[in-house]
């Protein structure tokens, strides 16, 4: 990979350029407004594909947003690497929060990331980082090393739950057949420890509507006569959890993996400090289940969130009045081996059941996601932990992710394929938050590693 890696050494300046294009384009699928910039973004990344030497590229429409594919197969008898990432990007809001546009990336310099930080939406996820794989297959093909075929498949779903991606999937099994998935859209631990996502968690998304009186009422003619939807919904949520912290939905934890003590003492020795969490959150402390740490609690254990709590009158100035409805939206982190479809069930039955009678209550569930757990026995995780060795100067830790990608799950059970999830955000990048950035040292670490992945797997 000498050729590769000196390619990439002389057009890094060139290499975050063509990330700043792609980043300029507000591809927020969740907001029907930005339709067409999603639309453009697709288009635009197609193009590049092509310029960069892929074959068969092409736009899938879906009945969503599209799907971009490409190819290159080099000899049928190699091995074939699927790379999947996604090009949408969550919304921006609230934009007042962010230091710069959201979509005029920036580079500034930061404490963690004093060479520098590219700061815009989609900079880190996943923009960035399924860009660090299209420059390391330029770099490769660029300089004649490309080792095995490669195909690659970036939706424009992703942060709204890839509703379209199954279809997709099933219905061109045979145009991604391949050896191994990798994924580049999730993080590691530190810019000198490295490490690979070996489990994500799953996930269900619900959002529940709680009625109360027909219409607004006065509060003070009405005040204490009714009930208030917004009172009602805060203890109904308040009461999800108990002294503990711990999750009162009966049945929830039922069919919870409990990893053994020696597991727990593995995941200990990962480096972690307690005081520079809080610090870089501006807590005094940490929260979370009674009995296990604070890294145990963001990956092995199920949560329940609350994401969003709306109702009545949020304008400037007062309005006294007692609103007909309130609303929120409720994310659960689910573990091995707990299903999303019996624990959204298990949730809607347990809501409607603390309800008084004095509201009506409705649950809509959203999208969801299985957990997922990677072996770290087998020859694709060896080509990655080697990869990571060569470019990093030491191995890679493995860990458990508190994030979620539904499709992981998905992509096992239609194509067979296990997934390498080689991530290389940091926690502190704030993805999903006003101000996302992402490290100009990871993005070129990560152009790095890639290709070295690319020639162990290929090799095995």
């Amino acid at each position: 990979m000498e050729k590769t890696q000196q390619f990439i050494g002389q057009n890094k300046e060139k290499f975050v350029a063509e990330l700043f294009d792609l980043l300029r384009i507000p591809s927020v699928s969740a907001d029907p407004a930005f339709q067409g910039d999603v639309q453009a973004c697709a288009t635009h990344l197609a193009t590049h594909l092509k310029e960069i030497g892929l074959d068969e590229v092409a736009i899938y429409p879906t009945a969503g947003h599209p799907i971009v594919y490409a190819e290159k197969i080099i000899d049928k008898h190699l091995p074939t690497v699927l790379v999947y990432g996604h090009y949408d990007v969550q919304p921006a809001d609230p934009l007042e929060l962010w230091h710069s546009p959201a979509f005029e990336p920036v580079i500034k310099t930061t404490e963690i990331h004093p060479e520098g930080a590219i700061f815009a939406r989609g900079a880190c996820d996943d923009k960035g980082q399924f860009f660090m794989h299209v420059k390391a297959l330029e770099a490769m093909l660029r300089s004649n090393e490309l080792p095995c075929n490669v195909k690659l498949m970036i939706e424009g779903e992703e942060e709204i739950g890839s509703p379209n991606l199954a279809i997709f999937v099933k219905e061109n099994k045979a145009k991604l057949k391949a050896d191994i998935i990798l994924v580049s859209d999730t993080g590691m631990l530190a810019n000198d420890v490295p490490s690979i996502t070996t489990g994500l968690r799953g996930l269900s998304y619900v959002e529940v509507e709680v009625t109360g009186p027909n219409r607004d009422l006065h509060s003070g003619l009405y005040g204490g006569c009714v009930a208030n939807p917004i009172n009602i919904l805060t203890q109904m949520i308040a009461s999800l959890h108990d002294e503990n912290n711990h999750i009162t939905i009966p049945g929830f934890y039922d069919k919870v993996v409990e990893l053994s003590a020696e597991d727990r003492a593995e995941m200990a020795k990962a480096p972690f400090s307690e005081e520079a969490y809080c610090k870089a959150l501006d807590l005094r402390q940490t929260h979370g289940e009674f009995g296990y740490s604070t890294m145990e609690r963001g990956s092995i254990r199920p949560t329940l969130d609350v994401n969003g709590i709306w109702g009545g009158y949020t304008g400037e100035g007062a309005k006294t009045v007692i609103a007909s409805k309130a609303y929120a939206k409720i994310s659960m982190r689910l573990v091995p081996d707990q299903d999303p479809e019996e624990i959204t069930r298990l949730f809607q039955e347990h809501f409607e059941k603390i309800a008084p009678n004095s509201v009506q209550v409705k649950v809509h569930p959203h999208h969801g996601g299985e957990p997922v757990v990677t072996p770290t026995n087998s020859f694709a995780y060896d080509a990655a932990a080697k990869a990571y060795e060569q470019t990093f100067g030491k191995k890679p830790i493995p860990v458990r992710s508190g994030g979620s990608i539904p499709i992981i799950a998905m992509f096992e059970k239609e194509l067979g394929l296990k997934t390498i999830l080689m991530g290389f955000g940091l926690d502190s990048d704030a993805i999903h938050s006003p101000n996302e950035h992402y490290g100009l040292f990871n993005f070129y670490k990560g152009i790095e590693t890639i290709p070295y992945f690319f020639k162990n797997f290929s090799q095995q």
